[in-house]
């Protein structure tokens, strides 16, 4: 049984296609199936090591990303288009694998389309309440695509509705279970004063830790902060708050990270008592995992319609609030954290309308549909 990957090199892209590995060697284990021969086929890899854990071979191609609007980028991104699908049929020919799974991104869409000229199955993954091209396309082909959000299906024009299985997000098993004892000890923080888990997304995201930073003094008072700035912003985040904080009696509590490794999340993840994040699928899904109250600011409509719609279905089920950037202030931003966290009762609902959201089980369900798909076109 062989099986390829594909998608985008963001980390929304990446990480759920681990997740989903995971589960297909657990399937594989238990039902005694012959060990499959798993490949990840994209221009770049996030995560070397993970690949390398589930057993994962990278086969290297181009892509192109074709932007919404003009640029003269579009015309060289055409060719790398064309050149990716000539690779990855050329390398789909020799691996010839029983079944693709996408998770869509523009780096996906060359090796779905190279699937479809050499009749290979499809299977497609879309993280967000509003679908990204590749997956829009490929779904055409696809012989199914899995939702997280309800009512995406409507965003497929064209696509039988057949097709679709609202299954939820992909996370890693490692992430499901937040790890309390001996957190406090490790992050070097109190175990009587609330904490703060402010993520600004993988890469970090400037305008939250500006708002942050300007609203410290203030946040330190009552709760103690994890903030993840992204690799790129630490240094400028930690310069910042050493001057704001330097006569601060309670600057200890303040801890910035510029990313939080797997053993970390799980760490923060156990004492958190709520997130301020972004409005990506895999935050989202991962606070709701947690059963964290949240507080989500989707990238500006501009830059992502994405998120914005993420947001507001998240939302929707009572898990969370939505703040627009444009109108994040320091003063709102601590008025709504202090209006949940003073509240036990906004508290248990917000966290109970979260693990009614999340579905642990997404992970798991996408490995038995690429089973499945590939032990049918085995026979």
């Amino acid at each position: 049984m062989k099986i390829v990957f594909t998608g985008g090199d963001t980390g929304g892209h990446f990480y759920p296609i681990i997740a989903v590995a995971e589960e297909i060697h657990e399937i594989v284990q238990k039902e005694k199936l012959l060990s499959p021969q798993l490949y990840y086929i994209g221009p770049s890899v996030l995560d070397y090591e993970a690949l390398a854990e589930q057993n994962i071979t990278w086969k290297k191609t181009s892509a192109g990303k074709m932007r919404r609007y003009f640029s003269i980028r579009n015309a060289f991104d055409v060719i790398k288009v064309a050149i990716g699908v000539i690779q990855s049929v050329i390398q789909l020919f020799f691996l010839y694998p029983d079944v693709v799974f996408s998770k869509g991104g523009y780096a996906a869409f060359p090796t779905t389309f190279a699937a479809r000229i050499l009749n290979i199955p499809v299977i497609v993954h879309e993280s967000d309440a509003h679908p990204g091209r590749a997956n829009v396309i490929a779904s055409k082909w696809a012989r199914a695509v899995a939702i997280s959000f309800p009512g995406v299906s409507e965003y497929f024009p064209g696509t039988d509705k057949s097709k679709f299985a609202l299954v939820g997000n992909p996370i890693r098993r490692v992430l499901f279970r937040p790890a309390r004892e001996g957190a406090h000890e490790y992050l070097n923080l109190k175990d009587d004063i609330p904490t703060l888990l402010i993520l600004g997304g993988s890469q970090g995201a400037q305008a939250i830790n500006s708002v942050v930073l300007d609203a410290l003094p203030q946040l330190l008072e009552k709760y103690q902060v994890i903030h993840q700035t992204g690799k790129n912003n630490i240094e400028h985040v930690r310069s910042v708050a050493s001057v704001s904080l330097r006569d601060n009696p309670n600057k200890d509590r303040y801890r910035p990270f510029g990313f939080l490794n797997t053993l970390a999340m799980r760490m923060t993840a156990g004492i958190a008592s709520m997130v301020v994040a972004r409005a990506g699928a895999g935050s989202i899904f991962e606070t709701a995992a947690w059963g964290i109250p949240a507080i989500v600011i989707p990238l500006p409509e501009e830059i992502s319609h994405d998120q914005t719609k993420n947001a507001f279905a998240y939302a929707r089920e009572g898990a969370a609030i939505v703040m627009k950037q444009k109108n994040l202030t320091k003063n709102l931003l601590v008025a709504e954290i202090d209006r949940i966290m003073e509240s036990p009762e906004i508290q248990t609902d917000m966290s109970e309308a979260a693990k009614r959201f999340a579905q642990p089980e997404a992970a798991k369900k996408i490995a038995r549909m690429i089973i499945n798909t590939a032990l049918k076109h085995e026979e």
